[in-house]
């Protein structure tokens, strides 16, 4: 079954060029297209797509304020919005994360690494370029207390690995395979790390795993 795909960007070639990556692999297809934000809420709602790739910067409403529009919206509980922007600036990023998106990509990326995140997204994964991941993590432990030197006592010897490698930036398919285990003993332990460490998404466990000291920054 192939995950479906709304395109937000306020240029149509841009549009048609980013149809065309999605279209080309067979497990992901553009279900619509939308050049606003309020056009992007109401296609949303009407489509119910998998993944919103989203352009920020837009007429008749940015992207962020229609992230926030369709993460609140209930009728899209399945829907996962992963942003797509020519900038990286902080206040971008910090706002996409605040209004519910899963990922920021630059639209500099790579087609396969567009593809990636697109099923990555759709997977239920958080993912940032790896520019824009760096700065976060360093403006967060940037606000928090001293990092701790010790893995806290909740998490076992096993979930601790599976922090490392989120920290680290690695899928879930890449850490059942570094650590030779299922995919369903990986998101059952990321289910876990979620839970103890009271984080709301993966960019969260991210994080967590730098301020733990199990990631160099």
């Amino acid at each position: 079954m192939s995950a479906s795909v709304l395109v937000v960007d306020d240029q149509p070639l841009i549009r048609h060029s980013l149809r065309l990556i999605i279209d080309g692999v067979p497990d992901l297809s553009v279900v619509g297209e939308a050049g606003t934000g309020a056009e992007a809420v109401a296609q949303a709602i009407e489509l119910q797509p998998d993944v919103v790739l989203m352009d920020i910067r837009m007429p008749g409403g940015d992207g962020i304020e229609a992230t926030r529009r369709i993460v609140a919206e209930p009728a899209l509980a399945g829907t996962r919005v992963l942003v797509l922007s020519m900038f990286e600036l902080d206040e971008y990023v910090h706002a996409a994360l605040r209004a519910g998106a899963s990922g920021f990509l630059l639209k500099d990326a790579e087609p396969a690494r567009l593809v990636d995140a697109v099923r990555r997204t759709y997977a239920g994964e958080s993912l940032f370029a790896p520019s824009i991941l760096t700065r976060l993590v360093e403006h967060y432990l940037g606000r928090s207390m001293p990092r701790a030197t010790e893995v806290p006592a909740v998490l076992t010897d096993r979930e601790a690995e599976v922090l490392t490698l989120v920290g680290r930036g690695l899928s879930n398919q890449e850490i059942t395979e570094t650590l030779v285990i299922s995919m369903g003993t990986v998101k059952t332990h990321i289910g876990n790390l979620l839970a103890k460490l009271h984080a709301r998404d993966r960019a969260q466990l991210v994080i967590a795993a730098y301020e733990q000291g199990l990631v160099a920054p």
